[in-house]
């Protein structure tokens, strides 16, 4: 009878790096994928010293190897009656514990690297949540930005017209992104109706009146405060009275900083990719009012806040800038609810200089690996997104589950249910870590906790 020996001390750094390389191979040209495999990797080699079973399986060369990715041609008319063609993705990276789960990001920079990269995070996220959910993420490189609603909904629908062969309420439940709205959920829900002639909880997102949830506009931002409050406890501290950066000005952000208000901290700062304000006075209701007209309704650019609000600093982005001005402000948190990679090792040091003794990140993967190891160096608590957004895609979840039982939940009890879910990411992340011998890092907890539960999972499926 054969038996397992226990790997050496070095067989979790060997068998990483050596997978790292073979992703690196077989996916050329795609960072941000290298880079999120990276630094899970890195979490994982303890837990691979410990499990010889996840080697023996090839666990890692599964698990980084999307089980389904489609691609196809999006074609539509716009207004003046012109072809216009774009390009349309679905990546179905893992579904061992549910459907796979994961939002539709239209937006112009849009390509396979970023959306593998966004789905092999997603798997992790969704395995927090506590739901039965796999991962996955789409997507296209249409840009909604300047196009008539009209424009909108043809290209939605043709959109839709493909995906819809590839999803399904038990299969894969699409969700919103950046670009990607309650406008455009409905038009692609209506598609789909009209193509399957079903109505069923395929995306979420929707509007309230046809299956929507509660709570789900506001989820991601409402669960990276909750976040971020869990950290400070076990320093028994609070947000109370603590200045907050916010970047972005979309949905995300608009909710963290309703929340923050909530708890009693005083948010400063809003961006978009044209540049960033910074109101010292703090953004109040009145003035967060304002953004969601200016941004939801409006879809205007943020700079026009210091038109209303004249005490407010408005900066126009300057990307040869090796640093963002909107991080090198004194504050006490930082919520990066934008895009990937828009902190970087000076944006950390600036963070950091200036007395950030919190970062809860709102967006996906927002911090560079220089910056985060700046931030776990720092002894920073650090709520990485994989853990700190997963609010979002948890109340997706439970949208799906009023779709499936055909109820709705009152915002109360959807509010109630996000926040003891985020009270419980927090606690596995923080006992993992310290199980696996990095007490405090959340990174390493998060990874690892989402990690062990989908490679089990794997192991008991048999080879698929």
């Amino acid at each position: 009878m054969s038996t397992v020996m226990e790997p050496p001390k070095k067989a979790g750094a060997d068998y990483t790096n050596q997978i790292l390389n073979l992703v690196k191979a077989k996916n050329p040209a795609e960072p941000e994928f290298h880079q999120a495999v990276m630094e899970v990797f890195e979490s994982l080699r303890p837990v691979l010293e410990r499990h010889p079973e996840y080697h023996e399986a090839k666990i890692l060369e599964r698990i980084t190897e999307p089980e389904r990715v489609l691609m196809f041609r999006v074609p539509w008319f716009d207004d003046q009656g012109k072809v216009q063609v774009n390009r349309g993705f679905r990546i179905e990276m893992n579904s061992a514990i549910g459907p796979y789960k994961g939002g539709l990001r239209f937006h112009p920079s849009v390509n396979l690297g970023i959306l593998k990269f966004l789905a092999f995070e997603q798997v992790f996220k969704n395995s927090l949540t506590t739901l039965p959910m796999g991962g996955g993420k789409g997507g296209s490189d249409f840009d909604p930005k300047g196009k008539s609603d009209n424009e909108v909904m043809r290209f939605c629908q043709s959109f839709m017209t493909e995906l819809c062969r590839h999803i399904g309420p038990d299969t894969d439940v699409p969700a919103g992104d950046i670009g990607v709205g309650g406008r455009e959920i409905g038009f692609m829900f209506g598609q789909y109706k009209r193509l399957r002639n079903e109505f069923t909880g395929v995306l979420t997102g929707k509007g309230l009146a046809w299956g929507g949830s509660l709570i789900r506009p506001e989820a991601t931002g409402y669960g990276c405060v909750y976040f971020a409050n869990e950290m400070l406890k076990t320093r028994k501290d609070t947000l109370e009275g603590k200045v907050c950066l916010i970047s972005g000005s979309g949905n995300v952000s608009q909710y963290t900083v309703e929340k923050l208000l909530d708890l009693g901290a005083k948010p400063v700062t809003l961006s978009d990719s044209d540049g960033s304000i910074y109101d010292a006075d703090g953004i109040d209701r009145d003035k967060l009012a304002f953004v969601m007209e200016l941004k939801n309704n409006r879809r205007g650019r943020i700079q026009e806040y210091t038109s209303k609000f004249k005490k407010a600093i408005y900066s126009a982005t300057d990307k040869k800038l090796d640093h963002n001005w909107l991080w090198n402000i004194k504050a006490d948190c930082a919520f990066p609810s934008a895009t990937q990679n828009e902190i970087n090792a000076k944006d950390a040091a600036n963070l950091i200089k200036n007395g950030v003794k919190v970062v809860s990140e709102g967006a996906n993967m927002p911090s560079t690996l220089e910056a985060t190891k700046a931030f776990l160096d720092a002894k920073v608590l650090y709520g990485p997104a994989k853990a700190a957004n997963a609010g979002g895609v948890a109340t997706s979840g439970l949208e799906m589950a009023q779709n499936s039982m055909r109820i709705s939940w009152t915002r109360e009890e959807v509010d109630d249910r996000l926040h003891k879910i985020m009270i419980a990411i927090h606690q596995n992340c923080y006992e993992t870590a310290e199980k696996y011998g990095t007490p405090g890092n959340l990174v390493n907890g998060a990874n690892i906790a989402g990690f062990l539960k989908v490679a089990n999972s794997m192991l008991d499926q048999g080879l698929v």
